[in-house]
């Protein structure tokens, strides 16, 4: 019989494996059996704590996200300026929480799969969007929202890039580089999208900035 408290500690320590195992087959082509063994559990018990194959998976989409989420949070809140919003947003997600290959694998896999799978399709939108919500939470207070909204996409893209050539192991080996790149990138757009005089900065902020 299982001991009580058990529960979380397995369902955790599956959802680590099934990362481990995605990352080391480099898709969600990976069997319950592989991935119970890892956590050095049974298959019965696995399957006891989240039914099927596809239940696992979305449980460990659902944990990528909470795990970054929680992140996010902690940085967001030693951010004291707009700029350190948005250094913030870039820093987690090439921070070793996140940038390490088996949960950068465990990504790419989910994003391929979410073409045919719905409920995969539809947790990637919750990333993208609060992705966009946290770049927004800083660009908006530095630039117009037609320019805020279009540089939050592009940032965006180009996380989703590194991430991209990172687990095909052509991208930058070194975080730092990765978010350098970033961080260079959004420096030329405050520089070009800067309001191109103080008056209009100055009408722009009393006008409330973010008009959302």
């Amino acid at each position: 019989m299982p001991k009580l408290g058990m529960q979380p500690v397995r369902r955790r320590a599956l959802i680590e494996a099934a990362i481990e195992a995605i990352g080391a087959r480099g898709s969600l082509d990976v069997t319950m059996s592989d991935i119970a063994s890892r956590a050095g559990v049974s298959s019965a018990l696995a399957h006891h704590y989240f039914g099927a194959k596809e239940d696992l998976l979305q449980a460990t989409m659902r944990q990528l996200l909470a795990d970054l989420g929680l992140d996010f949070l902690k940085a967001l809140r030693n951010a004291t300026t707009p700029r350190g919003r948005i250094s913030a947003v870039i820093s987690v997600n090439f921070s070793a929480n996140q940038f390490r290959q088996e949960t950068i694998q465990a990504w790419l896999a989910f994003y391929v799969e979410a073409q045919k799978s719905p409920p995969l399709r539809r947790l990637l939108r919750v990333y993208a969007r609060r992705l966009h919500s946290n770049l927004m939470s800083g660009l908006s207070s530095l630039m117009p929202r037609a320019q805020a909204e279009p540089t939050a996409e592009s940032i965006a893209a180009m996380i989703d890039g590194l991430y991209i050539r990172r687990a095909l192991r052509d991208g930058l080996p070194n975080p730092a580089s990765a978010a350098a790149l970033i961080e260079d990138y959004v420096d030329t757009k405050l520089r070009r999208e800067r309001p191109a005089n103080d008056e209009e900065t100055a009408t722009y902020r009393q006008s409330g900035g973010d008009e959302r």
